[in-house]
C-alpha cells in the first residue's frame, strides 16, 4: 500500500514538472486547479468527467441533485482549454478520439449527444435510489442524468473552439477526427435555428437560447479558420454564409433594448450570466457598448449579497424545477474574466479573490455557494469552477500585460527564451 502511494505521488510530481509551466498571477491556485482537472480525466478512454460525485445538492434539503460522474462534451472541451493555460495537455487527441468514436452516429440531421459514460456509454437513463437519505436529507439521490438525451446546440462550438485552441498540439488530424469536426460545423449550420435546452440543461420548455446560438457561431467561425487542417476548404463559403446569419440573429434578436442587455433567449427580458461569453469567445469586443451594458446589467441584477454571480433568476420558472440554487462559481469567474478584458482589472482581481476565497482547505471548489451560509454546494470537485478560476487568472494576466485574449503567454515566453 505504501509503495503504491509513493508511486502515485511520484507520478503526479513528474506530471507537474513535465506539463505545468504557467507563471502568472495566483500561480499556485492555477497549477493546483490544473491538477484537479487532470485528475478528473479517465486515461483508459480519454473521457473527462464533470465532477467526481453524484447528488450533492445545490441547496441543502433541496431537489436539485444531479449525477455528474459522466463526460459532458461541453465540460470536457472547457477542461482542455483550461489545461492549455494551466498545463500542456497531452490528452487532447485522446479526448477527440473518444468523442469521435462515441458520437459516430451524429450528423447534420441528428444532434450530437451531449454526454457519455466514461467508457463511451450512450444510455445514461436517470433513476432514483429511494433507500438513500442523501446528504443532510437532500433527496432524491440520483444515478444517471436525464440531460443525456436533451438537445443542446452549444456543444458544437465548444468542441470546435477547443480544437482550434489546441490546433498546434493536435497537428495532422486523423481522417476520422477531421471528418467529425467538419461535420459538427455542418450540424451547427443546419440546426442553429432550432430551440434547445441550453447550457444549463433546463427541464422546462426548450427556447432559442442566446448562448446556444452564440456557440453555433463559434463552431462555424473556428471551422472556417481550421478549414485547411480539416481539409474542408470546399465548405468555407457555406459555413461563412451560415455564420453571418447566426451573427445577425444574435445582434437583432438577442439584444433587448428595454433591458439594455443581451438576454437569456430571443424575446426574453431575463438575464443570464452565459451572455458574458460573448466577448470571451470573440463575438464582440469586451469594450463594445452593448457588452459593457450587459455586464452592468448582470452586476446589478445577478450579483448576490456576497458579490457572487447567479446563473439566472430561478423565480422566472425557466428551468422547470422547484426551489432555488446558490451563486455559480463559474459565472463569477466569467465576470472577472470579462471585466479584465474590458480594462477593469482592479474589479476583476477583487471578484477573482472573492470567488477563490471559497476554496476548501485542500484547494477544491464545488459548483455553487449558498447565498445565505456561504457554504460550498453541489457536486465536488467541480470541473467548471476550476476551469473558471484558471481562465480568469489568465485573463487578468493578459490584461495587465496588454496581450490579446487568445495569446498564450507561457508558450510565447518559452519561444523567446530559446
Amino acid at each position: 500500500m505504501q509503495q503504491s502511494l509513493l508511486r502515485t505521488v511520484a507520478a503526479w510530481q513528474e506530471w507537474t514538472a513535465d506539463h505545468q509551466s504557467y507563471d502568472g498571477p495566483w500561480r499556485d491556485l492555477v497549477l493546483h486547479s490544473g491538477r484537479v482537472l487532470q485528475a478528473l480525466s479517465y486515461q483508459p478512454t480519454g473521457a473527462i468527467v464533470a465532477a467526481a460525485t453524484t447528488s450533492l445538492p445545490e441547496l441543502e434539503g433541496g431537489e436539485r441533485n444531479w449525477d455528474y460522474r459522466y463526460s459532458w462534451v461541453r465540460d470536457a472541451s472547457f477542461t482542455l482549454q483550461a489545461l492549455w493555460v494551466a498545463a500542456c495537455p497531452d490528452e487532447a487527441e485522446e479526448f477527440f478520439a473518444f468523442v469521435t468514436a462515441a458520437a459516430a452516429h451524429s450528423g447534420p440531421s441528428h444532434p450530437l449527444q451531449i454526454m457519455f459514460g466514461i467508457g463511451g456509454e450512450h444510455d445514461l437513463t436517470e433513476r432514483v435510489i429511494p433507500q438513500l437519505a442523501g446528504w443532510r436529507g437532500s433527496r432524491p439521490v440520483r444515478v444517471g442524468n436525464g440531460a443525456w438525451n436533451q438537445t443542446q446546440l452549444d456543444v458544437y462550438g465548444e468542441i470546435l473552439d477547443a480544437a482550434f485552441r489546441l490546433r498546434d498540439q493536435l497537428g495532422d488530424l486523423p481522417p476520422e477526427i477531421r471528418g467529425f469536426l467538419a461535420n459538427l460545423a455542418d450540424a451547427a449550420a443546419a440546426q442553429w435555428r432550432q430551440t434547445d435546452n441550453g447550457i444549463w440543461e433546463i427541464r422546462g420548455e426548450p427556447q432559442h437560447f442566446l448562448y446556444s446560438k452564440l456557440m453555433c457561431w463559434v463552431a462555424l467561425d473556428r471551422a472556417i479558420k481550421m478549414a485547411g487542417q480539416l481539409q474542408a476548404q470546399d465548405r468555407v463559403q457555406r459555413w461563412t454564409a451560415a455564420a453571418e446569419q447566426v451573427r445577425t440573429a444574435i445582434l437583432e434578436q438577442g439584444w433587448n433594448p428595454k433591458v439594455g442587455a443581451f438576454t437569456q433567449h430571443f424575446g426574453s427580458d431575463s438575464l443570464d450570466a452565459a451572455a458574458l461569453m460573448l466577448p470571451i469567445v470573440g463575438f464582440l469586443p469586451a469594450t463594445d457598448p452593448k457588452i459593457l451594458s450587459t455586464i452592468a446589467a448582470i452586476e446589478e441584477k445577478l450579483v448576490d449579497d456576497r458579490g457572487l454571480v447567479l446563473r439566472y433568476r430561478t423565480d422566472t420558472g425557466i428551468d422547470g424545477l422547484p426551489g432555488e440554487e446558490g451563486s455559480f462559481l463559474l459565472c463569477t469567474f466569467w465576470l472577472a474574466e470579462t471585466l479584465a478584458m474590458a480594462g477593469r482589472t482592479a474589479d476583476a482581481k477583487e471578484i477573482f479573490e472573492r470567488a477563490a476565497g471559497y476554496l476548501s482547505d485542500v484547494g477544491l471548489l464545488a459548483e455553487e455557494i449558498d447565498t445565505e451560509t456561504g457554504q460550498q454546494m453541489g457536486n465536488f470537485p467541480q470541473a467548471f469552477s476550476h476551469i473558471g478560476l484558471i481562465h480568469a487568472a489568465w485573463a487578468i494576466q493578459q490584461a495587465e500585460q496588454n496581450r490579446p485574449h487568445d495569446e498564450h503567454p507561457t508558450i510565447l515566453d518559452n519561444v523567446m527564451q530559446k
